[in-house]
């Protein structure tokens, strides 16, 4: 069997759907020895160089166009390059990351991660949201097969788009190993001093744009000043997004200005620490495809508040307090329950480490080869 996978999104993107791709991969390549792998990229960013794994089943194939460009050329002009000129002949071709390039011969497989764009249109910059309104329904229309990262994907894709579900496979991502608790002194407080100045923080984390209800989370947390002594401070880290001045003109404005914290974009493998380092981690987003940093949180024995909506409450299970994402007075609510209460942070912390182990890149990558095996044979 020969499965060609786009690869691009690993080398674009550093969070999100990048890691998510890599991590796949990574898997794919630990479980599968048998399996002839092409990973197909557009042309790197100057300085970037392609990380891919060392096995001798997985080769990389690099198309000497930008993805800016293939995305033009595929996506707005339609061009009818097939993608299986640089990849040859395969069995399989999957697209991890929404969209579809023209493929000529092998079965097509699509990953959709959310319908964001069309059930919160709002949240989204114009030019994106128009782009993804166009290519993602038409990719969809011409893959053969559909896979979603949750049961709540899945139910979008065929609630909105029309996939029957014949089509459609949940494959979720998954929690690296790495992600467990940090219990030296010395570097949790490090941490503490370069995210709040050595005070408790309470941490959000992801790209700074509107669907990660920001600004209903800064009204929480003062809601949460205001009726506790709580000694915290708020942490917002990720890269600024689109259509995010809003959130940090609301910051700016806040009594609790000086306590509300920016500090931009986390690299990977200081996750573990930032997550560890935090008493309370806050996911109060409006939609979410799936949700990582949730469970790479309880991972870490960290609490987490997470929105009651879309899929989030099938991943973080019981073991979060979920709340209604509009309702800043019950997230006020959760999160000082979440900090005072021993007993529950004690059920919290435990109940999140077992239900952060139920999702692991193995099974991820196990169910992805029974698909590709599956189609491969028709």
């Amino acid at each position: 069997m020969r499965v060609a996978i786009d690869y691009t999104a690993a080398i674009y993107q550093a969070a999100g759907i990048g890691r998510f791709v890599r991590c796949l991969v990574q898997a794919l390549a630990e479980v599968d020895k048998n399996t002839e792998y092409v990973l197909v990229y557009a042309d790197p960013p100057r300085g970037v160089e392609p990380l891919l794994p060392q096995a001798p089943n997985f080769s990389g194939r690099r198309i000497p166009l930008s993805d800016r460009v293939l995305a033009a050329m595929w996506h707005r002009l339609s061009v009818p390059l097939p993608v299986d000129l640089i990849t040859g002949p395969v069995d399989v071709f999957h697209s991890p990351d929404f969209v579809l390039p023209p493929v000529r011969r092998g079965v097509k497989v699509l990953t959709v991660h959310d319908l964001a764009f069309l059930l919160r249109p709002e949240c989204a910059d114009a030019k994106l949201r128009e782009y993804l309104e166009k290519t993602v329904p038409h990719s969809v229309a011409r893959a053969d097969f559909i896979l979603a990262d949750s049961v709540n994907t899945q139910d979008d894709l065929i609630c909105l788009l029309g996939v029957p579900p014949c089509k459609l496979q949940v494959v979720s991502g998954g929690v690296e190993s790495r992600f467990c608790p940090v219990d030296d002194p010395k570097l949790l407080e490090g941490m503490r001093q370069r995210m709040s100045g050595g005070a408790p923080f309470i941490l959000s984390l992801g790209m700074i744009e509107p669907r990660k209800n920001l600004v209903r989370l800064i009204e929480a947390f003062e809601l949460l000043k205001q009726h506790s002594h709580a000694p915290h401070r708020l942490v917002l880290a990720g890269k600024r997004g689109w259509l995010s001045d809003a959130i940090y003109q609301r910051a700016k404005s806040s009594p609790l200005a000086s306590e509300i914290l920016f500090p931009g974009y986390v690299a990977d493998d200081e996750l573990p620490l930032l997550y560890s380092a935090a008493e309370l981690f806050t996911f109060p987003s409006l939609y979410e495809g799936f949700g990582l940093p949730p469970l790479e949180a309880m991972a870490c024995g960290t609490p987490v508040v997470a929105s009651s909506s879309a899929s989030l409450p099938e991943v973080v299970g019981s073991a979060a307090i979920t709340v209604d994402p509009e309702n800043t007075e019950e997230m006020a609510e959760a999160m000082a329950n979440a900090l005072a209460n021993t007993a529950v942070r004690k059920q919290m912390v435990e109940g999140g480490i077992q239900q952060s182990r139920k999702f692991t890149w193995r099974s991820s990558a196990e169910k992805m080869i029974e698909v590709y095996t599956r189609l491969s044979s028709r």
